[in-house]
């Protein structure tokens, strides 16, 4: 490593440091890597550092890092037009919604594009009361619908607390279906499906009349990827159906690929009324959103006014990259390689506990797992507690550390370490990566009794 790199590799995050806020973090003692590229699975450092992306981002960058026909969509689009308002159209605006009705459950078959996870979280949301007439919207504590106040809200991810004068009404939570960790004490196989029966008590308590929608992920992300116990989606949906209430899927993370299938609700075999998407849908090259929704909701809106707006809805540029990735998705087989390189990961994952006995828990759905690392298997007791405070992680931290050793960049929150790689990644990667984890839980290991 030169000194020149050295000395850029510095000048660039101490000019990010000095000029630029982070996210979710106290702002002293950040020690971010300055990545100078990316490809495929793998991002660089300025000292010619190699990492290994095992979260593809953060659960975004579907189709992989430095894919040149995304490039080449957008700066043809571009060299077009870049911006037109909502009002107006353009090709790629008709192309991309026919694109994406041709890949979302049957029945729904139009979209409103927003501008990232949380604005379609939002809009779902506001549509859902407009449409019913009724205010209250019921959604999970472990779960995590963006940072906008309505999305924070309607999440019951502890980063909303230090906020928590300032959010938004009328959101109503519910324990989650966590079969590992069972809110109410039960062992899946032996319950009477609790979880689906407290949804049931919520909704009498509160008012069947006053709910507008249930808010659930498609597959459960970076609140733990909790797997749904089997028919749980098919419960929830019977009562929506009861009680005249909306079912709306958040597939920001789940969505494209990203389990296996186009969307994460393909595994549970219900119809939505709405899915709010983003992430996924232009693999993060461009920020970009969408809501789909039913085509009974979207007829309702032939003869009334669809009060939602944007400046940037259908921004033509986001539908390029868009359109492209799509297209990506289908022509490179990502989203079968995401469903084989999940299962072989779940075979390597099973055999890695027998050497790890900090290894609680593997929940994982194609290519959106994570790995729950605990102090001792029978009690469950987790190497850090949710919602840890720092002198709680210090475990954690350390295997954490050791990962960005190694030569990984992966998500590590709590007790948690998530496995999402790209969709593009072959069996090798997938084992240089279980190789690095394997490593740097060893130090959860010795913590173990």
């Amino acid at each position: 490593m030169s000194v020149k790199a050295m000395s850029e590799t510095a000048e660039i995050i101490q000019d990010n440091l000095d000029y630029t806020l982070f996210s979710w973090s106290i702002q002293k003692g950040i020690n971010p890597i300055a990545i100078q590229r990316a490809e495929g699975v793998y991002l660089y450092d300025y000292e010619g550092k190699r990492y290994l992306d095992f979260s593809s981002g953060l659960m975004n960058v579907n189709i992989g890092h430095g894919h040149q026909r995304v490039t080449d969509a957008v700066v043809k689009q571009m060299q077009e037009v870049s911006y037109v308002t909502p009002a107006c159209v353009t090709k790629v605006r008709g192309e991309l919604g026919k694109k994406i009705a041709s890949v979302t459950p049957e029945g729904m078959s139009k979209t409103l594009f927003t501008v990232c996870g949380a604005t379609a979280i939002d809009n779902a949301i506001k549509l859902a009361r407009l449409y019913t007439g009724r205010h209250k919207i019921i959604a999970k504590y472990r779960a995590f619908h963006g940072a906008s106040y309505g999305s924070m809200s309607a999440g019951g991810d502890p980063r909303k607390l230090p906020a928590d004068s300032q959010q938004a009404p009328n959101f109503i939570h519910i324990e989650d279906p966590f079969c590992y960790r069972c809110p109410f004490g039960q062992t899946f196989g032996n319950c009477k499906y609790e979880c689906a029966s407290h949804v049931q008590r919520v909704i009498e308590f509160e008012g069947p009349q006053n709910i507008a929608a249930i808010l659930l992920e498609g597959e459960s992300g970076s609140s733990g990827c909790i797997k749904y116990p089997p028919d749980y989606f098919k419960k929830i949906r019977a009562l929506c159906d009861q009680h005249g209430i909306l079912l709306i899927v958040d597939e920001v993370m789940s969505g494209w690929g990203r389990t296996g299938k186009w969307f994460g609700i393909d595994h549970h075999g219900v119809m939505p009324d709405m899915i709010a998407t983003a992430k996924g849908i232009t693999s993060g090259y461009i920020p970009f959103g969408a809501l789909i929704v039913s085509d009974t909701i979207a007829k309702h809106y032939d003869d009334n006014v669809l009060w939602l707006g944007l400046t940037y809805s259908a921004h033509a540029v986001g539908c390029a990259a868009a359109l492209e990735v799509l297209n990506i998705y289908e022509d490179e087989n990502l989203i079968d390689n995401a469903a084989a390189m999940g299962r072989y990961i779940d075979e390597r994952v099973e055999a890695m506990k027998a050497n790890h006995p900090s290894i609680g828990d593997f929940r994982n759905t194609g290519l959106l797992g994570c790995l729950e690392l605990v102090k001792n298997r029978e009690t469950k007791e987790p190497m850090a507690p949710f919602n840890a405070k720092p002198d709680e992680m210090l475990v954690m931290n350390k295997v954490a550390a050791k990962i960005k050793e190694l030569g990984m960049y992966t998500f590590v929150r709590w007790n948690y370490i998530f496995i999402a790689p790209p969709l593009c990644i072959t069996k090798e990667q997938v084992d240089e990566g279980l190789a690095i984890i394997s490593e740097a839980i060893r130090i959860a290991d010795a913590h173990t009794v």
